[in-house]
């Protein structure tokens, strides 16, 4: 036996990259760590901002809902002082008191506050140019008249220095917010005598605000409350809290903070923007997820605000508590699998880097080195023992028969991978042949019936004569449009079996038109799967091309959009032009599109769908949309699919308008 030269030159080897050159072993603990100390990482990231800014989005949203339902009642009120001055300023007590001798209605105006649980209420004398009104109003200490002595207590209201405040030389807020209505009172005649005007101080109304915080905020409306979870309601004249439950040291029993004031970042958006305000914000000595809406006058003139907030603390200690636990969880689940990733790749590339040293031993010279016995009966023991057999049956041809082996598996591939090419193209062919056959033999039989078809129905419009053809005359034309139809069809499956022996009428179609003629074609399939249509049908092209030809094609697709949505859903229809503005220029176009809501297109299909014999049905033959784009494609148009932006799938139908 011939040895191989000790010195023989070695074939060049491939440059290798960086992974490539690593040992079994490195590539083991990459692939085992890389997924665990990059991705896992990455991942609990990920799952830690998102589920923080849920945290934070559903906070907000809870505070929308709750400045919706404290506005709700605001106007609620709003509107009981407008019923209840309306109601005094139409009562028969009025008008009685308004009739005696005396004429003055205060005494009584007086008591009828106290009945509809109002502040003031008081006579104004007829004034043409005062309209009826229900709004909030802003009065001076001119205007405060009308207040008792113990109304006129509230409204003075001294400023307290608060953090993050705009700057003020102001010291009081001697300004009064009400909730104010104004009536006309006329005789039986319609004349003016006078008007009826009440309301509500709103300055330091503690059970007002505390009946809206207990509204928004009931009690166990919260979670956390043993971590101090809370709701607060506040009413501000400007930017100055005058009714408000928050506190200025926390707890319950002491004292409100009444005379702070928002902080200016607020208040340039509230007031000065007229913004809604939705975010976190500091509330005098803690921050809140809060929500600021701003209050106008009867003016339109913004002068307060209607606040309501959570303290934003539990809900942060939760947060980050439920944050800290997926991190932790994160981290063992990680350490874990990395420990037992180690252990599984040392399992598996320590024999192998057993048997290649033993492969190294042998192919330096030493041909009865052995990988030994390895405690293990899966694929790389059963390796081990194999190769141990083969080096001890033929030491002294182990590299020329491997030369032979991998000489013979190339070519074996090589072979298998033409003998399967030249398979499927086989295939196919033979398909296309047998579709052709079949399409030939069916044109021919179904000519005669068409023949047949066409001549009862001239000897039908003949027997009618005239007059009584004139009567049926759109359903004739109908049975004519579907007889030349047949025809088409019947010469479109000639030219699949010839395509040389066929051409077609080619005529300026109307595309707007011959949508809804294919509507009324696949009417019965439409109303069968429950489908809405939807049309959009902007083109004012009409393209040259056969119009039953473009019929079969666009009814083609309008039947593949309804098998797409077996349990009912949209199918659109759309037209409009391409291009530049006149139908003569060589590039004006119009494109149909028929799009479905239904599940879309795979990838896959997608780069697949116009080849033959391609379909997602199983009772399909996979011929039509090669057919449709072939017959488009003649006329120098084209047919394009993809996946519509809000799902489904999207048919385009390209048609050229101008000339070369």
């Amino acid at each position: 036996m011939s040895a191989v030269p000790a010195h023989a030159p070695a074939a060049a080897a491939p440059p290798l990259g960086g992974f490539q050159r690593l040992s079994i072993r490195h590539k083991l603990l990459a692939l085992a760590l890389l997924p665990l100390l990059g991705v896992l990482p990455l991942l609990g990231v990920g799952l830690l901002w998102w589920g923080s800014a849920a945290v934070d989005h559903l906070l907000l949203t809870k505070v929308r809902a709750d400045l919706a339902v404290a506005n709700g009642y605001f106007e609620r009120v709003l509107g009981e002082v407008g019923a209840s001055v309306a109601g005094v300023a139409g009562s028969q007590v009025l008008a009685r008191a308004l009739a005696g001798p005396a004429r003055e209605p205060a005494a009584l105006l007086q008591r009828q506050a106290l009945r509809e649980q109002l502040d003031f209420m008081r006579w104004l004398p007829a004034d043409p140019t005062l309209a009826d009104t229900t709004s909030v109003e802003l009065l001076a200490p001119a205007q405060q008249g009308l207040f008792s002595a113990a109304q006129q207590s509230r409204v003075a209201v001294p400023l307290l220095a608060t953090q993050n405040a705009a700057p003020t030389a102001r010291t009081v807020e001697d300004r009064a917010l009400v909730l104010q209505a104004t009536r006309a009172v006329r005789d039986d005649a319609g004349r003016l005598l006078g008007h009826v005007q009440g309301g509500v101080l709103l300055n330091r109304n503690l059970p007002f605000i505390d009946h809206i915080n207990q509204i928004v905020y009931p009690e166990g409306s919260l979670p956390f409350a043993d971590w101090g979870s809370r709701g607060t309601t506040t009413l501000f004249l400007d930017d100055v809290r005058i009714s408000t439950n928050v506190r200025l040291f926390g707890g319950e029993q002491q004292e409100r903070a009444i005379g702070t004031r928002v902080s200016q970042s607020v208040r340039d958006a509230v007031l000065g923007s007229g913004r809604t305000w939705l975010d976190r914000a500091f509330v005098v000595q803690d921050w809140y997820v809060s929500g600021y809406q701003p209050l106008a006058d009867g003016a339109g003139r913004r002068v307060g605000m209607l606040y309501v907030g959570v303290l934003e603390r539990p809900f942060t200690l939760l947060k980050y508590g439920a944050l800290a636990s997926i991190g932790v969880l994160f981290f063992a689940v990680m350490v874990l699998a990395a420990l037992l990733s180690l252990r599984w790749a040392r399992a598996i590339f320590h024999p192998l880097e057993r048997m290649e040293a033993t492969m190294q031993r042998v192919a330096s010279g030493e041909l009865g080195a052995r990988v030994g016995p390895l405690a293990r009966a899966d694929e790389i023991g059963r390796l081990a023992r194999h190769l141990d057999e083969l080096l001890a049956a033929i030491e002294d041809n182990t590299r020329r028969l491997q030369g032979w082996n991998a000489e013979l598996d190339a070519k074996v591939a090589e072979r298998t991978s033409e003998l399967q090419q030249a398979q499927r193209q086989l295939v196919q062919a033979e398909k296309l042949a047998t579709v052709g056959q079949l399409t030939a033999s069916i044109a021919h039989e179904i000519n005669n019936p068409i023949a047949v078809i066409q001549g009862n129905l001239d000897l039908v419009r003949e027997l009618l004569g005239d007059e009584g053809a004139a009567r049926v005359a759109p359903e004739i034309r109908l049975v004519d449009d579907q007889i030349e139809r047949m025809r088409l069809i019947v010469t479109r499956l000639l030219q699949f079996a010839r395509p040389a022996e066929f051409a077609g009428y080619v005529e300026a179609v109307d595309p707007n038109r011959t949508l809804e003629d294919c509507l009324v074609l696949a009417g019965h399939q439409i109303a069968r799967v429950g489908v809405t249509v939807r049309r959009d049908l902007q083109a004012t092209r009409h393209p040259a091309i056969n119009r039953q030809e473009l019929q079969q094609v666009l009814v083609n697709l309008i039947v593949n959009a309804l098998h797409a949505m077996p349990g009912g859903g949209t199918l659109t229809l759309a037209t409009h032009d391409v291009g530049p503005g006149t139908s003569e220029d060589k590039d004006a176009a119009v494109d149909i599109t028929v799009a479905d809501s239904g599940p879309g297109l795979a990838p896959e299909l997608l780069e697949r769908l116009f080849q033959p014999f391609v379909t997602r049905r199983k009772d399909g033959t996979g011929l039509g949309l090669w057919i449709s784009r072939e017959i488009v494609e003649r006329y120098g148009g084209g047919l394009t699919a993809r996946n519509g932006a809000g799902g489904g799938a999207e048919f385009t139908v390209r048609l050229k308008v101008g000339g070369d």
